[in-house]
């Protein structure tokens, strides 16, 4: 193996990738006292000027921040949202209003947490670089790996300009959804890609004066849409909409037309104070393995989703840490490198069971054209919003605990 002469430093983890995935495993090894070398390709100069992403943190995914102590660090940047509406836009009504109190006996966090993925990296990064445990190589390209029964070597372009080799135990990848790691292991990628691109649109306004809440789920037969608040200074918020696949992207993105987007969708007799918009794609995919030999995917390097219900960026998360404890425990010798294995099938169970069925359910509910459909729909919102247990069976499924119970019980 090329690089074997580092097997020095075996002893630690490699993971590819200062995401939210990356950031929030290194920690948890770091913490339990492995070594970790996280490599990531954005330099202190740049790392924050990373395009507006997720944000919405549901209850599961805030005890896992409590436990690596992050949470105390977010909390204090965003806001606490206990409550999450649906709308009929074409109507102009509100359908159902859905309060995370109901889970009040479930978790300490009876609520969301908006706060942006960018403030989540930073403030993990800082402490990533405070741990004597974190060899962090900042303004590092990730080039190629190789594996063999023993250990893993990266083979990366380091921030002096230098090929350089990093020997470890395992790799893991938390590169997102272009993952080199998966694709050198040839692992498929499956599913598909809307064609439809999603236009965000940031702006300064307090849409809270017009009844809503902090989280908005908009159903609309033309242009559905979703609404979140994000603290400033100054206040944002973020608001998405379906677009027109033959669109041109410049025209789009036009002052002139983002202003007028802003209009439809809520006329307040003066222009919006529009503070940033982008165009994305949205993708469906699940890898066909998380892992093979010491190699192993997590968060967008194993899966992608449509953003409707914030479930993207959370999965990954609670990929990092089910994956930190099997890590953990085979370094302990209470488990054998099968473990792997579990993490697997727990994992990518819940890819496919709950994160790519409940997002694809999302879009479909607030872009049903039937209006039959759609009425019963918003009906059976209605009733379970309104009843207390199912509104909490609901917001168990919501808020990811279903997803991790049925992970658990997987062996």
């Amino acid at each position: 193996m090329r690089g074997s002469s580092s097997r020095m430093t075996n002893d630690r983890i490699v993971i590819i990738g200062a995401g939210p995935v990356g950031l929030c495993l290194s920690l948890a090894l770091a913490q339990a006292d492995l070594k970790v070398c996280l490599i990531e390709a954005l330099g202190d100069d740049n790392f924050l000027e990373q395009v507006p992403r997720a944000g919405t943190n549901h209850p599961a995914t805030l005890e896992m921040y409590e436990r690596i102590g992050l949470y105390e660090k977010l909390e204090p940047r965003g806001i606490i949202a206990p409550v999450f509406h649906y709308w009929d836009r074409h109507e102009g009504t509100l359908i159902a209003a859905f309060d995370h109190g109901h889970l009040k006996n479930d978790t300490r966090f009876p609520y969301v947490l908006q706060c942006e993925r960018i403030k989540i990296v930073e403030e993990a990064l800082k402490m990533a670089k405070a741990h004597p445990n974190i060899d962090l190589r900042l303004n590092t390209e990730f080039v190629s790996f190789e594996q063999d029964a023993d250990g893993v070597v990266a083979h990366i372009v380091n921030a002096a300009a230098e090929q350089e080799t990093i020997a470890g135990r395992y790799i893991v990848s938390g590169e997102g959804a272009r993952s080199i790691v998966r694709k050198e292991l040839g692992i498929a990628f499956e599913g598909f890609t809307y064609d439809d691109r999603t236009l965000n649109i940031e702006v300064a306004y307090d849409f809270k004066k017009h009844g809503y809440a902090d989280r908005n789920y908009i159903s609309d037969p033309n242009e559905w849409s979703n609404l979140f608040h994000w603290k400033g200074p100054p206040d944002r918020w973020r608001v998405h909409f379906r677009t027109d696949p033959k669109a041109d992207e410049k025209a789009l993105l036009q002052p002139a037309a983002l202003q007028a987007q802003m209009q439809r969708f809520l006329p307040i007799g003066k222009s919006f104070d529009i503070v940033g918009s982008n165009l994305y794609i949205v993708h469906q995919r699940v890898a066909n393995k998380f892992r093979i030999g010491r190699a192993i995917l997590a968060g967008d390097s194993a899966h992608v989703n449509s953003p409707i219900g914030a479930m993207g960026m959370n999965s990954g998360v609670h990929d990092a840490i089910n994956l930190a404890d099997k890590l953990i425990a085979i370094s302990r010798g209470e488990a054998d490198q099968s473990v792997l294995d579990r993490y697997e099938r727990q994992r990518r169970h819940v890819a496919i069971a709950h994160t790519q069925a409940q997002t694809i359910r999302n879009k479909r509910l607030l872009a049903e054209r039937d209006p039959i459909v759609r009425k019963r729909n918003h009906d059976e919102l209605r009733r379970t919003a309104e009843n207390p247990d199912l509104a909490r069976k609901f917001l168990l499924r919501t808020a990811l605990f279903e997803s991790l119970r049925e992970a658990d019980a997987i062996a």
